[in-house]
């Protein structure tokens, strides 16, 4: 119920932001996608110099209060998430796969069944939605785009997390000799980020199964 109500508010919150932009651009102002940019709509309703009806300027203060509102229950529900999923054996083993935060860990243990169902990591990562379509032609397999018909919830954290740890690694520099590093070299970076999700996916299944913590690959060669 944690994770759905969070779910929930964040969704709604997307709809909020999507329909404040929107209205907005009618007028004029434009401003990046995602909350985290609501401060430049909100910077723009506010400044008097802006050719902004008096209506249109007050819907849009009732849908930024919302959204702040919003905001605040969001980083409630998380703090509570991050505060009580380490003290979970499960979910605090997850959260040792680089990248993989309290929420996803915790997504993951409410959506998921039984992991000794899936007979190997490819077939839990076909059911959260992360494996490419393949195509057959000419006697040879091609690998299309994911499917998205798995298990969406975990799916959208599994590439959140993934895109995070490639933006860092991005700016920061992959580890040498890495996998990741080899596919950043030669792949675009949304490829590289669903990979890295899929990978993240096997990985989760192959712990769960053997209940064993994230061991570096560099560590155990």
């Amino acid at each position: 119920m944690l994770f759905r109500t969070r779910d929930l508010w964040v969704r709604q919150r997307t709809q909020m932001v999507n329909a404040l932009r929107g209205h907005l651009a009618e007028f004029g102002i434009v401003a990046p996608a995602g909350h985290a940019r609501t401060d430049r709509l909100a910077q723009a309703v506010e400044d008097d110099t802006c050719a902004l009806p008096e209506t249109a300027r007050a819907l849009a203060r009732m849908l930024l209060e919302q959204i702040s509102v919003l905001t605040e229950r969001i980083s409630t529900l998380d703090k509570e998430i991050r505060r009580a999923a380490p003290k979970d054996p499960e979910t605090a083993r997850l959260m040792t796969i680089p990248g993989v935060g309290a929420i996803c860990a915790t997504a993951v243990k409410a959506f998921c069944p039984s992991m000794t169902l899936f007979r190997n990591g490819r077939d839990f990562a076909a059911w959260v939605g992360l494996t490419p379509k393949q195509n057959s032609t000419g006697g040879k397999a091609r690998l299309g785009r994911i499917s998205k018909m798995g298990q969406r919830d975990i799916r959208r954290l599994l590439i959140i997390d993934a895109s995070a740890v490639v933006c860092w690694a991005a700016r920061k520099g992959a580890p040498k000799r890495s996998w990741l590093e080899r596919m950043m070299a030669r792949k675009p970076h949304m490829l590289v980020v669903v990979a890295l999700a899929n990978k993240m996916a096997r990985t989760i299944w192959a712990m769960s199964v053997r209940q064993q913590d994230y061991r570096d690959p560099a560590m155990a060669a």
